[in-house]
């Protein structure tokens, strides 16, 4: 049997943490391989006045090492960047963004991969477009015909999955964190929930959620844009994040039907 492994990719520092810390810590803890692809080092994520800004470059490097402590916080086994500029992920050469993230699939051969739905959960431009390279990216993975930098050998995933945001998680964080829309170009952007019937896979990780806690509190300079939920009493964010773990699957090539999982490698175990 191969080890079983699961790689998210996402945008930027934190997303792991903030979006399935508690689910990559489940994993972790059980043996299975976690892997996060980064796109970006997180460098215009100031959340502070902006005259303390302390740029591109030295919030880069904060971020991180923010990061390389969440994932150790979480029992992470591989940590990867793309290294394109926070806030242009978005303009980068799409078919080299593509090939860098069939690389690595095809090396780390995952069963499981995990990134943004199609809404990037509230509109974010980066977000958005990891989705659709990382979709673009298991299509060229598994093509024999595709040949990627390092040449590897086609790689064709299990599994497939939506990170989403469920009605009754957002609903509770809502009041804490504020108004949480923002402007992109000339619209005004912000969370759509997923409503529970879409929600195809829920992960009971509790007991984790304290790992996860800890991995959120290793991101300082993100912390802010919690809102109140930065400052809840540990048990307190325990149970919110407790509420996370919800997932859409896109495509599954080992079981299927209308039943709820409760397991990202269900139909490979």
């Amino acid at each position: 049997m191969q080890p079983l492994k699961l790689l998210v990719i996402f945008a930027h520092p934190d997303d792991e943490s903030m979006g399935m810390g508690g689910t990559l810590a489940k994993y972790s803890a059980e043996g299975v391989e976690t892997h996060f692809v980064c796109a970006s080092r997180g460098e215009r994520g100031w959340a502070g006045p902006e005259e303390n800004n302390p740029g591109l470059s030295v919030l880069g490097k904060t971020r991180t090492l923010e990061l390389t402590n969440a994932v150790k916080e979480l029992g992470m086994k591989g940590l990867y960047f793309l290294d394109y500029i926070d806030g242009e992920v978005d303009h980068a050469d799409h078919a080299e963004a593509i090939g860098k993230i069939v690389t690595y699939i095809r090396r780390i051969q995952p069963q499981v991969v995990v990134t943004f739905p199609p809404d990037g959960n509230y509109g974010h431009p980066d977000h958005i477009v990891m989705g659709q390279y990382t979709s673009a990216a298991v299509v060229c993975a598994a093509d024999s015909n595709y040949q990627d930098a390092e040449k590897l050998s086609a790689h064709r995933i299990s599994k497939f999955y939506y990170m989403v945001d469920a009605e009754n998680f957002i609903n509770l964080v809502a009041p804490f964190m504020g108004d949480m829309s923002f402007r992109v170009d000339d619209q005004v952007r912000g969370e759509f929930p997923w409503k529970d019937w879409m929600v195809t896979t829920r992960i009971d990780m509790v007991e984790y959620c304290q790992a996860a806690w800890r991995a959120i509190q290793c991101h300082k300079s993100q912390l802010p844009t919690l809102g109140a939920l930065a400052d809840m009493p540990e048990d307190a964010a325990v149970s919110v994040l407790a509420m996370q773990g919800t997932f859409y699957r896109v495509f599954s090539l080992v079981n299927g039907g209308r039943t709820v999982e409760t397991d990202l490698f269900a139909g490979l175990r």
